[in-house]
């Protein structure tokens, strides 16, 4: 054998050598790119929470996410770019996990005859992972459509409109169960695919995930569910007057403190 072929060979050895390593960096991919959703998430759902603490907590944090304690003035064009960053990382997470999901019949009843003959609990959760993840890229996208094209729109009475004037409350509850569960599920077979258990004996650990997978979808739903009941609250008190900014109890006094943000547009 010359060493043109000794090359030959050893070139296409360690072509497919390297390309072995491709579904593994797309493995790692996708867990972090869901990692960091589930984390966005939860941040999100706290900052809507802001409600439970009143309408000037909520008027802060929109201007806290608007830039105003940075550049002195909000800009909603933030709000904009930030949701097509999300948007973007969403669509690449769904193209990373849709590699898993079965695109043939057959396909589908290998998966299905798995499930009835194991009684597996991890793999009732692999479906649950589809099921919402597949309702997920819709309602996710007529979501992030509205933060992008409406930025401005983000507030005490605005929101509060938004979920109950315009009919948006269906889809906040669907949205929020699908992307709670989703979330926390996605986070333990993550934690459970990579070895980060937390105890020694891997049975223990899976326990004690699946006992926090509970906690964090029970915690979040409930969490969710009295922000949004907030919301609809204060849309019902405000139907008769939907378009109106909320001025901020600082501007409503006679004698506004220094630093004054003054009213959303």
């Amino acid at each position: 054998m010359g060493i043109p072929s000794d090359l030959a060979v050893g070139a296409a050895l360690t072509k497919r050598r390297s390309g072995r390593f491709w579904p593994a960096r797309l493995d790692f991919l996708e867990s972090a790119s869901g990692l960091f959703l589930a984390l966005f998430l939860w941040v999100h759902l706290f900052a809507e929470a802001s409600i439970l603490l009143g309408k000037d907590a909520m008027y802060r944090v929109t201007m806290f996410f608007e830039g105003y304690y940075i550049f002195g003035t909000p800009y909603p064009i933030i709000i904009t770019l930030f949701s097509l960053f999300i948007l973007a990382v969403v669509v690449l997470h769904a193209v990373l996990a849709v590699r898993r999901i079965p695109v043939s019949y057959r396909q589908y009843r290998v998966y299905r005859d798995h499930h009835k003959l194991m009684h597996h609990e991890d793999t009732s959760l692999w479906w649950v992972q589809v099921y919402t993840g597949f309702a997920l890229f819709f309602l996710v996208s007529v979501h992030l459509y509205t933060m992008i094209s409406q930025p401005a729109n983000i507030g005490p009475y605005a929101s509060s409109d938004r979920v109950v004037s315009e009919w948006m409350w269906p889809l906040y509850v669907l949205l929020l169960v699908t992307a709670v569960v989703h979330a926390a599920v996605g986070s333990y077979r993550v934690a459970v695919k990579w070895g980060w258990l937390p105890a020694r004996d891997p049975a223990v650990g899976r326990r004690r995930l699946k006992w926090l997978m509970r906690g964090l979808i029970v915690f979040f739903l409930l969490l969710g569910f009295t922000s949004l009941g907030a919301y609809m609250k204060i849309g019902i008190e405000h139907r008769d007057q939907v378009g109106e900014r909320y001025v901020p109890t600082w501007q409503q006094e006679s004698t506004p403190p220094a630093g004054d943000m003054g009213v959303r547009p």
